[in-house]
């Protein structure tokens, strides 16, 4: 049977993926290199928690070329979901090159893997931070993505880029997913939901930027992995016919797309930090703090061709979803 090779398998988006293909049938390889740039352990028991025959997991770098053609090699992967890179908008400021051999010459590997073994589909994570300093909201996949303010968004950017080439080139299909602000159990402990509630439960202030004007597209793990697996049976077609339009990924020739992927409803950062308070069960201690380099205001992501082509509806308001991450939380850190 043909397998899907998963990136990133051990981390937040990737494990859930795993999950939910394994339950859908599939025979799943993951690979991660459990790297600290957030706690190992945090990965492993993820991985833990993966019970099937149908699941090989490989400890290796996609940025090493050997470690990619070895798992092309050996096995027949014939669709890709690259969640793998070097995540964090903040961290890219201190060490810049973790981004590009991660992000740059491991999706590089990827797609010369996907090249030369004739994959049938490469879905792969892109970031609604390559919308940078747009201020026209909802974000659409028609609107240039010309100014990131952060390395990290450029190489989300650059990974578009590469892409279209290869789809170009090559006929290798491809999809890339603009993702806005997924949270869940198991998230990452860098990401807001578990730094806040770390610090809610302990009594510690939490800090809050741009004094709390900032609002985000926040989106349930359970529905973006379900965006996720739909797109990956939906791979895109070349169109010979198709005339290519200014700042319209999805009308290129090649069988290559662009999707944002979200919850379509921009929540405020205050009405995020009162939603978690209750779900916890405790108020908060905020510390208001200025805008950090390369955050922006708003993102809204506007999911429109992603809902026609697939369904894509997410379906967890942020209560319920906060209420289910709150559960986990204190299971998991026993605060």
């Amino acid at each position: 049977m043909s397998q899907v090779l998963v990136t990133g398998a051990a981390g937040f988006i990737g494990f859930h993926t795993c999950k939910k293909l394994l339950e859908l049938g599939y025979e799943v390889v993951g690979v991660d290199n459990l790297n600290d740039y957030y706690s190992p352990q945090l990965k492993q028991d993820r991985l833990k928690q993966i019970n099937s025959n149908h699941f090989e997991f490989v400890e290796g770098d996609f940025a090493n070329l050997p470690v990619v053609e070895k798992l092309f090699g050996a096995r027949a992967i014939k669709k890709v979901i690259h969640l793998g890179a070097q995540a964090g908008v903040r961290y890219s400021l201190q060490n810049p090159h973790a981004y590009i051999q991660s992000n740059l010459v491991g999706f590089c590997n990827i797609l010369e893997g996907c090249r030369h073994n004739k994959v049938e589909h490469l879905v792969y994570a892109s970031s609604s931070s390559v919308y940078g300093l747009n201020s026209k909201m909802p974000l659409a996949t028609t609107d240039p993505v010309d100014h990131p303010v952060s390395l990290y968004a450029a190489t989300k950017k650059s990974n578009e880029l590469m892409a279209h080439t290869y789809s170009h080139l090559y006929g290798l299909p491809t999809t890339g997913l603009r993702f806005f602000t997924v949270y869940g159990p198991w998230g990452r402990p860098d990401m807001s939901p578990i730094l806040f509630a770390s610090a809610i439960l302990t009594g510690e202030p939490i800090k809050v930027f741009n004094h709390g004007k900032m609002k985000r597209d926040f989106t349930y793990i359970d529905d973006i992995v379900e965006g996720v697996v739909k797109v990956l049976e939906a791979a895109p077609k070349a169109q010979p016919n198709q005339p290519c339009l200014l700042n319209h990924p999805n009308t290129s020739t090649a069988p290559y797309r662009i999707f944002n992927i979200g919850n379509n409803q921009p929540v405020e950062l205050m009405t995020f930090i009162k939603t978690m308070e209750k779900a916890l069960g405790k108020e908060a201690v905020m510390e208001m703090a200025d805008m950090q380099p390369g955050d922006v205001l708003e993102t809204f992501a506007n999911v429109d061709d992603l809902s026609e082509l697939v369904g894509f509806r997410p379906r967890t308001d942020l209560a319920d979803g906060l209420g289910r991450f709150a559960e986990w939380f204190h299971k998991y850190y026993q605060i």
